[in-house]
């Protein structure tokens, strides 16, 4: 290159801020601690309000028997399924956890077998019943979405 060309070029000034990490470290260091602060308010709100709800409801259990076992159990693949929107107010559908709890109450039901009233193998046999028929509806549905997805 000639030298009228290199004096016709914008002359590019590099400056160098040799601090800069020092900076960002304090400012990270400063949001970190103010984000603490938040979480430890937050946390200490909700479990005031949680411990209240938790000593009106312990007082409120119901009785153990086998139906409410079954009914826990059932809720779970129900929610696992998405046929229930979870505490978050979602549904989501996870069907190996749906299957494990399915899996359960047939477990149930097999070391059981004998010894539950008539009305308990009755509702265990009929809760079965209806959630595999679901697990079979919802497994095929995400079949058919996975299908038309690809």
């Amino acid at each position: 290159m000639s030298t009228s060309q290199e004096n016709d070029r914008p002359q590019i000034e590099i400056a160098s801020d040799e601090d800069w990490k020092a900076r960002v470290k304090e400012e990270d260091a400063r949001r970190d601690a103010e984000a603490r602060v938040s979480e430890a308010s937050t946390s200490t709100e909700s479990t005031d309000d949680d411990s209240e709800l938790d000593d009106e409801a312990l007082k409120n259990l119901p009785e153990p028997t086998m139906a409410t076992l079954f009914q826990m159990l059932s809720t779970q693949a129900i929610l696992a399924m998405g046929l229930m929107p979870g505490l978050n107010g979602k549904t989501t559908v996870k069907l190996p956890l749906a299957r494990h709890f399915i899996d359960l109450l047939s477990l149930l039901q097999s070391k059981t077998k004998g010894n539950l009233t008539g009305n308990e193998d009755r509702l265990l046999e009929a809760t079965l019943h209806e959630l595999r028929m679901a697990y079979v509806k919802v497994s095929d549905i995400k079949s058919k979405e996975a299908t038309s997805a690809n």
